[in-house]
């Protein structure tokens, strides 16, 4: 049997590279590690390898199920001014709610990248690998 023991980089598609950068580096606090300024861009978001892989639009279908998101941990701080930060920079936040008693816990805070992709700010109080 394999045994996972992390994560190498995760990727998400977007429609204009540069547009993408600059909104993971200002919005989510990402830093852009490097760029080919055509395809990729690897940044790191919190010691993890985010990988924006420019394609063709439209990223995300308007009528598509929205199950699929990516969770960035903040500070219980930042998570607290997430809102204003957000409306500063022209997203619109989805809802937030706060978790608690299943595998990841705690306050979040969700929105979405300039391709629709829906993001999350997480302040995780917990992780339990089995919740009640």
């Amino acid at each position: 049997m394999v045994e996972c023991i992390g994560i190498g980089h995760f990727s998400i598609p977007v429609s204009d590279l540069d547009r993408s950068i600059k909104f993971y580096a200002e919005v989510v606090g990402c830093k852009l590690l490097v760029s080919d300024g055509k395809k990729h861009a690897f940044m790191d978001a919190g010691g993890i390898c985010l990988l924006l892989c420019a394609d063709n639009p439209p990223i995300n279908q308007p009528d598509a199920r929205d199950h699929v998101h990516h969770a960035f941990v903040i500070s219980s701080d930042d998570l607290k001014t997430a809102t204003e930060h957000l409306t500063a920079h022209g997203v619109e936040i989805l809802y937030s709610e706060d978790r608690e008693g299943g595998t990841v816990n705690g306050p979040r805070t969700y929105f979405r990248d300039p391709d629709g992709t829906r993001l999350e700010f997480l302040d995780m109080t917990s992780y339990d690998p089995n919740p009640r």
